[in-house]
């Protein structure tokens, strides 16, 4: 028999109708009724006369007689830290800030969807779990984005994964698009505060703000996709509530849930993600804040086709019995006192209780494999900032410490089909003890802005194999410094580059190959980039070139039993990448926004017999183009992506395999466009009708787990979305 499920049906069923009738009772507002949303600020003005910008003198300093323009120190609510919260247009490194009405416009029905339209960034799903909730797969600059192992993914300045150390894999990724204000993407120019996997940029995940004025701000939305292809259809719901009282509480609730299923057979999903987050002022000049959070994901995943079975019908389910669950709850508080002008303290603590469970069938549908596992991840992290003048330069000095404790057990077992019986369990203990100092210092003179820093990662990790009583153990040390330089050329372009290194310790399953012939040790990347960014008003332009080499990447050896893993793996990536976003102010082109992106990536293993090759489930050219164009009451977007084929494998076999698990990807373009419609005297309430893929492409991946073969990708969809504000 498979373990019991999470789930609690009840549970569910009142989560999915509290949102359903919260979308009903928001169709009864009068006319007139006004939402008050938080913004999401994106950068700040170099004019020394602008809103947040300091002119900072010291007293007999040269500073008196050549201004310094200086980003305030605030770091409260900011998950970057000191002058950072607000300057993405100054920020010393390749970065892009998706914003909610950006997410809104482009019809993404996932977080994947909107992340394959920054530059430098892939969605790539070569998982069983491909096309569903329950994981992220992304990838940066060529880096593998199979369960996005080589980013440092946040949600609200926290990490994301179930343990960020021991499995930084996202084949669980507990947060829902419905509920995310921004996305940011840090591909390079974080990696001192930030890891311990960098190498692959920070990616953080902000949710819907606390409203900063009093009065109820409440809104609620229901969409519905339909498919055209393979039958699917699945509703969305979305759920906001939020109020700041005059004694100093604020708080918001936050509801996204999901139910039906996707473009395959038997892909039903059911999702809620719940969330309360809160402030309170302390002080006029500090305060605490922090969320409650709980998240439950039940994906069953059809798995790969052979050539045959594709041809046949690409929607089809051949594994019915497949299906992956999880569940996490997880609670953060934080305190922040800007002490003074140049002085601030923040503490931030975290833990969360996480499970998840897959189940699937073997090739020859005789064993149903179950491997539940269960984690508790609590950190600490408290740091101080402080500002003060040397000479001609003023500094920005912040040091920090994080500590983050992992446990948690992996257990399999299989289920005989014949007999209905379990096979015994086999079960691994993991703990892991981490700490990360780390020192910056943002020191601006003039125009310019340098920042030097390093962290320093003590990571101790342990694995016990309960069936043969063996511990293996693991200990690792590594400083790893970076520096940052941005040069304000005026008030809109900004010149930088950064020089970082990154690492990645030795996780869980792969403490099973230590020995002392075999002394694995942290992954170890070192990247480069230089580039230019244009913040004006009607124009938004970068570009970045990049070279990272990846060193010492730990990687299985093929062909042996069971899994053993070797410090054997080298890969160089370099690129280009590049956007451009003009709004028409003026003339007959007035109210059309015009945009685009081009990536180029050039990724090749540098170790063994595939030396020279590309590396797997990447491709060399990606580019977005579209246009948004507002008249009235109404907003179109047209849009499309594009990405280049791409090898399933590192001997980069071409011809395809019968089972569809091997050789090439072909590359792929899909259009898809939307309508907004502002109903008239209902403030913030409107309609949404779009298409995706509007040609009906029929493209595909490759899984390359157990349930190895070709994944048609989502058909022409068509959506219906009603938002509704108070």
């Amino acid at each position: 028999m498979a373990l019991a499920g999470p789930y609690s049906k009840e549970a569910l069923t009142r989560l999915t109708t509290f949102a359903a009738a919260a979308a009903m009772a928001f169709a009864l507002v009068p006319e007139g009724a006004f939402a008050v949303e938080g913004a999401v600020a994106q950068s700040v003005s170099q004019d020394p006369s602008a809103p947040g910008v300091q002119t900072t003198q010291a007293s007999g300093s040269p500073l008196a007689d050549t201004p310094v323009m200086l980003e305030p120190i605030e770091v409260s609510g900011s998950w970057l830290g000191s002058g950072l919260q607000n300057s993405v247009k100054t920020f010393a490194g390749a970065r892009t800030v998706v914003d909610k009405q950006q997410i809104e416009d482009s019809g993404a029905t996932s977080i994947g969807d909107v992340l394959r339209r920054v530059p430098g960034v892939q969605s790539t799903d070569n998982s069983g779990t491909a096309g569903s909730a329950i994981s992220l797969n992304i990838g940066v600059r060529g880096l593998t984005g199979r369960y996005s192992p080589r980013s440092t993914v946040l949600l609200d300045g926290i990490p994301l994964a179930v343990a960020p150390y021991g499995q930084p894999q996202l084949s669980f990724a507990p947060i829902s698009l419905g509920n995310i204000e921004s996305i940011d993407v840090v591909r390079s120019g974080g990696a001192v505060r930030y890891g311990p996997q960098n190498v692959g940029g920070i990616i953080n995940f902000q949710t819907r703000s606390i409203p900063n004025e009093p009065g109820l701000t409440a809104d609620a939305s229901v969409r519905e996709n339909i498919y055209t292809q393979g039958g699917g259809s699945n509703t969305t719901y979305n759920t906001f509530l939020g109020t700041q009282l005059s004694n100093g509480l604020g708080f918001a609730l936050l509801y996204s849930g999901e139910t039906g299923r996707d473009w395959r057979d038997g892909s039903d999903e059911r999702v809620n993600d719940l969330q309360l987050k809160y402030r309170y002022e302390l002080t006029p000049t500090s305060e605490i804040y922090g969320k409650f959070s709980y998240y439950d994901v039940k994906s069953r995943t059809p798995g790969g086709l052979t050539v045959a079975q594709y041809n046949a019908d690409p929607f089809q389910n051949t594994r019915p019995t497949d299906y992956w669950q999880g569940e996490r709850e997880a609670f953060d508080i934080g305190y922040v006192n800007t002490i003074s002008d140049d002085k601030e303290f923040e503490i931030r603590t975290f833990y969360n209780s996480s499970n998840r469970t897959s189940a699937l069938i073997n090739t020859a549908q005789t064993q149903l494999q179950y491997q539940p596992r269960y984690y508790t991840t609590l950190g600490v992290e408290p740091r101080y900032t402080q500002r003060f003048a040397l000479g001609p330069t003023v500094n920005d000095v912040t040091v920090g410490y994080r500590f983050i404790r992992e446990r948690g057990d992996d257990n399999s077992y299989n289920e005989v089909i014949a007999t209905g019986r379990d096979t015994p369990n086999q079960r691994f203990d993991n703990a892991t003890n981490a700490s990360a100092a780390y020192i910056d210092d943002r020191i601006a003179f003039g125009k310019f802005r340098l920042t030097p820093g390093v962290r320093f990662e003590h990571i101790e990790s342990t694995r016990l194999n309960e069936a043969l009583n063996q511990t293996y153990s693991t200990t690792n040390n590594k400083p790893l410094p970076s520096i940052n330089l941005s040069y304000l050329w005026n008030s809109s372009l900004t010149l930088f580059t950064d020089y970082s290194t990154s690492f990645g310790p030795v996780q869980n399953i792969q403490l099973n190959s230590q020995s002392a012939t075999n002394p694995l040790q942290p992954e170890l990347a070192r990247t480069f980039e230089v580039g230019a960014r244009w913040t004006g008003r009607q124009l938004h332009a970068e570009i970045t070139a990049f070279n990272l080499r990846f060193d010492n990447q730990i990687l299985q050896v093929p062909g042996i039993v069971p899994a053993t893993f070797q410090n054997i793996g080298a890969t160089h990536h370099q690129g280009i990448e590049t956007a451009i976003d003009y709004a028409f102010k003026d003339g007959p082109l007035k109210g059309l926004d015009a945009y685009a992106n081009f990536t180029y990536t050039k990724a090749i293993q540098e170790s063994g017999a595939t030396a020279g090759l590309d590396v797997p489930f990447y491709s060399r050219f990606t580019d977005t183009l579209g246009a948004k164009y507002a008249i009235d009451a109404w907003t179109f977007d047209v849009s499309t992506t594009h990405q280049t084929s791409q090898y399933s494998d590192t001997a980069n076999t071409v011809a395809e395999s019968p089972d569809g698990s091997n050789g090439r990807v072909p590359g792929f373009r899909v259009w898809n466009m939307q309508a907004d419609w502002k109903i008239p005297g209902w403030k913030g309430c409107d309609l949404t009708t779009g298409i995706n893929n509007i040609g009906d492409t029929r493209y595909y991946t490759r899984n390359v787990d157990g349930n190895a073969g070709r994944m048609v990708g989502a058909p022409r969809m068509v959506y219906v979305q009603a938002h509704l504000t108070y």
